[in-house]
């Protein structure tokens, strides 16, 4: 059995925050069904690059769930989700905060038709405080979060880090709040809650010591591209290829094991280099050293080289890279399944691995309102049988 089998979930979001929540508690079991509008539904079947008029991320977004395609602005469609609503363990949504007040759906509304109800809700700033009613995106959340001032070579203008990190970063928040709250639910009994959580606040729950550092110090931390401030040597250095190699030498003992390895025993014996603190106080010299060596070598030597010393390093990898990688696939993160058409198609694997009870691909990625006949009698319908 899986491990969220029988926990349902009502997913009224769309794109990528909401449904990523979706996707994870779908992919170990929970029955998610999806409600879309009729007119297209949600917009990320139409991002990115379509085959066949259908985005391929679709089909990791929104594998293992139903579709149910309903006008939420409507009575019909308000009074379907309210009798899904009643019988739903979670709700996910990820509107603009008063947006489901005003269609009569908001918490207040579900949570007196079932006071067992979980509502996950992820918005730009929260459902409160003076920005609450501010649209927002995970790009804006990146940068009110402290992020994006980060992502930047030196004196350089800061870069978008080339996902939606925001969203997903809110997502996988809203996931761990949302088991938190049936955990304590089923241990505690009693009523379901609101779990809220806002863009910007999952990217600044990931963001280190950079605010007491701040408060301590009054230091604000700068850029530093491919750089680890504070910690050495960590850095990317580029290979005689043209190739650009990953080193992470912060460790003392690996700091020594690297020295040694590119010929530099004058550093890994240098009493002044024995610690992180002085290393960093010579990081331009340290990382000179790296660089010179690098340079001379193609990068697989360089990997060969720093794997035999056992010095942590890597090659960037591009999405070719980890469709061909070993590790990948001896994982199963690297996937074959198939569209919502039969059609072939690789994906990622499922993260985290249970060893009990793993989570899986049951069902490909719904087409538009595939289940609404499941909706005859307006509650909860039985789930379908997945294949296996």
């Amino acid at each position: 059995m899986d491990a969220l089998s029988g926990v349902k979930v009502l997913e009224l979001g769309q794109l990528i925050a909401g449904p990523f929540a979706g996707k994870t508690l779908a992919d170990f079991g929970a029955d998610v069904i999806k409600v879309e509008p009729p007119a297209g539904g949600d917009p990320l079947r139409q991002w990115r690059l379509l085959r066949e008029g259908t985005s391929v991320w679709w089909e990791v977004q929104s594998r293992n769930k139903r579709s149910v395609a309903l006008d939420l602005r409507t009575p019909e469609g308000q009074a379907v989700v309210r009798a899904l609503a009643a019988e739903a363990d979670v709700l996910i949504e990820n509107f603009k905060p008063g947006t489901l007040e005003g269609w009569g759906l908001g918490w207040d509304a579900l949570h007196a038709l079932n006071p067992g109800l979980i509502m996950l809700r992820i918005s730009g700033y929260g459902q409160t405080g003076p920005y609450a009613g501010k649209p927002g995106f995970g790009v804006i959340a990146e940068a009110m979060g402290g992020l994006r001032h980060l992502t930047a070579e030196p004196g350089r203008v800061p870069v978008r880090v080339g996902v939606s990190l925001g969203d997903t970063l809110a997502a996988l928040h809203g996931v761990i709040g949302v088991l938190t709250a049936l955990r304590h639910r089923e241990v505690h009994g009693g009523q379901g809650q609101v779990v809220d959580v806002a863009l910007y606040e999952a990217v600044f729950n990931v963001m280190e010591s950079l605010l007491p550092e701040y408060d301590a110090f009054d230091v604000v931390r700068q850029p530093a591209g491919s750089a680890l401030p504070g910690i050495a040597p960590s850095n990317a250095y580029r290979c005689a290829d043209g190739a650009w190699v990953l080193v992470a030498g912060n460790g003392d003992g690996i700091f020594r094991r690297l020295m040694t390895a590119i010929g530099r025993a004058d550093l890994a014996v240098d009493p002044g280099l024995q610690g992180n603190t002085g290393r960093v106080a010579r990081v331009a010299e340290i990382d000179g050293a790296i660089g010179d060596w690098t340079a001379q070598h193609p990068i697989e030597h360089v990997l060969a080289t720093l794997d035999a010393a056992q010095v942590p390093a890597g090659r960037i990898y591009t999405v070719a890279d980890i469709a061909a990688d070993p590790q990948y696939q001896a994982r199963g993160m690297v996937v074959q399944t198939q569209d919502h058409a039969g059609r072939p198609l690789k994906v990622p694997g499922i993260v985290p691995k249970l060893s009990a009870t793993p989570g899986r691909l049951r069902t490909p990625a719904p087409t538009l309102g595939a289940h609404d006949d499941q909706l005859a009698g307006q509650g909860w319908p039985a789930p379908e049988v997945p294949n296996t």
